[in-house]
């Protein structure tokens, strides 16, 4: 009998995240979990996928290392098992942009056509906090902005900000962050405080990036 050969099988391995990875469903689901912990039904409502689909969807990435469960009573709760995961789905995005026609074609259409202005990157960010000039915004969910934000951080739903614009200091630069660079809320945002002549950026990347980045971070109780 032939000697296994340590290679192949350290590969086969390997390739139980390629399958992981391999669902559209699953890479919203882990940057939906990157946020913070959270359970099964609100992975679910806000996938807007089944319980039983959305589980199922976990339980592959489980298996595969990519997130782990805690239970708590009759409730189980998934997080990242590293942050490394969002360094890889960092990976994806740009080798994807650099290679894929595709991805790029869609990025033009449906993103660029909302904001064209190149985004501002967390380094830049932290300069202009200092000085006292910049707002920040999180207008992610305030479950997800209480597991973790930006430190200074103000949380603004998109759905509660035109309410929330005349507390805004229209002498102030605005920056508006939410889950990814994907994510559509900090588009809608800054679409939203430009028409009503704030000056108003996006920053490049989500949350995620910023608390794996080391930069500082606050949560709320």
């Amino acid at each position: 009998m032939a000697e296994p050969n340590p290679k192949k099988l350290l590969f086969e391995q390997l390739s139980r995240l390629g399958k992981a990875l391999s669902s559209s469903s699953r890479l919203e689901l882990l940057e939906f979990v990157a946020q913070g912990e959270k359970g099964v039904e609100a992975l679910a409502q806000v996938s807007g996928m089944s319980s039983a689909n959305t589980s199922q969807h976990l339980q592959h990435l489980r298996n595969s290392g990519l997130i782990k469960a805690r239970k708590s009573g009759q409730n189980v709760f998934y997080s990242l098992t590293d942050d490394k995961v969002v360094e890889l789905l960092g990976l994806i995005r740009k080798i994807a942009e650099s290679n894929l026609a595709e991805v790029n074609m869609l990025i033009h259409t449906y993103l660029k056509q909302k904001d064209a202005l190149e985004p501002i990157t967390a380094e830049e960010l932290l300069k202009r906090t200092k000085d006292g000039m910049t707002t920040v915004i999180d207008v992610r969910p305030s479950d997800e902005y209480s597991s973790g934000h930006v430190a200074g951080a103000i949380n603004v739903p998109v759905k509660q900000l035109k309410s929330f614009m005349k507390k805004l200091d229209p002498g102030k630069e605005i920056v508006a962050y939410c889950r990814g660079a994907y994510c559509l809320m900090s588009f809608e945002a800054v679409e939203k405080l430009r028409k009503k002549g704030f000056k108003a950026m996006r920053l490049e990347n989500g949350f995620p990036e910023w608390k794996k980045a080391g930069h500082p971070v606050e949560t709320k109780n």
